[in-house]
């Protein structure tokens, strides 16, 4: 109680003047000159206790606050049989359990039993003397805590000699603290997803809720309220159907089980391999998965069974069953559509729907396929490929007009330049020789044929003459001529080599003159 104890002459008062004359709780603190607070505490115990008025004889005044305030001995002196402590705590853990549901089940065995708020009360106190981490109740298969131990273990590379740290990663079920525990070379996403998908494995089923402790692999941005998943953790979680709840910041007690775990990880794991020499992660894990045996056999300290006996006789049938196959390990990046309908993934270019041009996509990634989607819909897939600096084109993604683009060949393009001018030819012809692979130019040869829409034939070939001078034959330096009138201007050295043009004059000798 938060209130100051009085003294158990005016506890006698308060049970007088509320069951033999009936006052309020108001009219009893003005008479007893305490708070209504504290009349309300001392009838809720009184209730509580089952303390009637007049009281039982022989009830002196060390004996009634003796059991006020908390002591187990009945006022009444009758031995009442006292539930079982470790049955109850098994049973709360099933789905559906309540201590309402197993007190009318211990009433219906002994109905002279103790009543609900007594069955209650002795439970809280039972449970609050084990270990603090099991004093939340934890319903079977509803949760499973998951973190990286502090502590590593040396990996030693056979050619070497150097020492690569190894993190052992924990996995422990919320209602039977069954505990999964393996290694890995480090602590990045591919690990972080492949030892969720391990330890699902190893339970046979899934948990409803995963509770992280906010990692930098799995948790984008840290919030006691509302934590950015990373989209491929967000995405292995439906994947198996479960949902990803990281334990709030700087709460102790939202992630208790698992720091009970690594404990006992470094107890009988870490403390046990200690003076072994490991030189692979594969040696390591076969090592860990013996003493992982021994520790889910180990029996409890103040219950009865062990870690494995509580997990097949309450948990494993309730968690929830695996998928049919193990999830794809995936990563998940945004691009922008560029105005030629393609994205660029790791330095190669897929198509997307036209239509999506200067918009923000997401991108899914595994070994094979390159996904893309907007707003969770799917609206591009192709298979992946790993050369870099070329396209790979859906032609269903292609507005009709660009689709007939693909019937463009290098001869047909220098053949279109011919018909604007010999140095629109070649420069067309420079374009595409210039490239690795002729496709890679025709982009440039469509913008140059452009060109001559807007500027005209006649203007487009003195440009790529120009440019074709100064070697700086693309579609940028042409248009930049053309734009600029560059193209009007006399090329350097032109005066000189051009015939010189000349008047009638009477000292001047016609063509007649030199014929035959």
């Amino acid at each position: 109680m938060a209130q100051k104890r009085l003294s158990m002459r005016k506890a006698k008062e308060i049970l007088r003047l509320k069951h033999e004359l009936g006052l309020s709780n108001r009219q009893i603190a003005r008479s007893c000159h305490v708070s209504r607070r504290t009349v309300s505490e001392y009838l809720r115990r009184a209730e509580e206790f089952e303390i009637t008025w007049p009281l039982p004889e022989g009830t002196d005044d060390p004996r009634l606050e003796e059991f006020l305030f908390g002591k187990k001995t009945p006022l009444s002196g009758a031995k009442r049989p006292l539930p079982d402590m470790d049955y109850l705590h098994r049973e709360l853990r099933k789905k559906g359990v309540t201590l309402q549901l197993l007190w009318e089940e211990y009433r219906a065995t002994y109905p002279d039993g103790y009543k609900l708020t007594q069955f209650c009360e002795y439970y809280s106190r039972w449970r609050k003397a084990l270990h603090p981490t099991m004093r939340l109740p934890h319903k079977a298969g509803e949760k499973v805590f998951v973190d990286w131990a502090g502590h590593t273990i040396p990996i030693i590379d056979p050619r070497s000699g150097e020492s690569n740290p190894a993190s052992l990663f924990l996995a422990v079920l919320g209602a039977s603290n069954y505990t999964f525990c393996e290694a890995f070379s480090n602590q990045k996403l591919p690990h972080w997803i492949a030892a969720h998908c391990d330890a699902y494995e190893y339970f046979e089923g899934v948990a409803k809720v995963t509770v992280p402790d906010n990692p930098k692999t799995g948790v984008t941005k840290a919030c006691r309220y509302e934590p950015d998943l990373n989209p491929t953790y967000l995405e292995m979680a439906e994947h198996y159907g479960t949902v990803i709840i990281p334990a709030r910041t700087y709460k102790a007690r939202d992630k208790a089980k698992v720091e009970n775990a690594v404990l006992n990880a470094e107890r009988r794991i870490l403390a046990a391999l200690r003076n072994q020499t490991f030189f692979s992660v594969e040696e390591l894990n076969r090592a860990i998965r013996k003493l992982l045996v021994k520790l889910n056999s180990r029996p409890f300290q103040k219950m009865e069974g062990s870690r494995l006996s509580f997990y097949e006789e309450i948990e494993k049938l309730v968690l929830l069953p695996l998928p049919e196959r193990r999830y794809q390990f995936s990563t998940w990046l945004k691009a922008k559509v560029n105005i030629d309908y393609h994205i660029q993934v790791d330095h190669h270019l897929y198509s997307v729907p036209y239509r999506l041009v200067h918009q923000q996509v997401d991108v899914r990634l595994t070994d094979r396929t390159v996904e893309v989607f907007v707003r969770k819909q799917r609206v591009a897939a192709h298979r992946r490929s790993y050369v870099k600096g070329r396209p790979t084109t859906d032609r269903s993604h292609m507005p009709k007009a660009h689709q007939k683009h693909l019937e463009w060949t290098p001869e047909r393009l220098i053949s279109w330049g011919r018909k604007i001018g010999d140095s629109c030819a070649r420069a067309v012809k420079e374009i595409i020789e210039s490239k690795p692979h002729p496709e890679q130019g025709y982009r440039a040869c469509l913008g140059i044929m452009r060109l001559s829409r807007d500027y005209g034939s006649q203007r487009l070939n003195a440009a790529c003459e120009r440019a074709l001078r100064f070697d700086t034959c693309s579609y940028r330096s042409i248009k930049s001529i053309l734009k600029t009138g560059l193209d009007k201007e006399t090329l350097p050295g032109a005066a000189e080599t051009a015939p010189m043009l000349l008047g009638k004059h009477e000292n001047i000798r016609g063509e007649s003159y030199y014929a035959v």
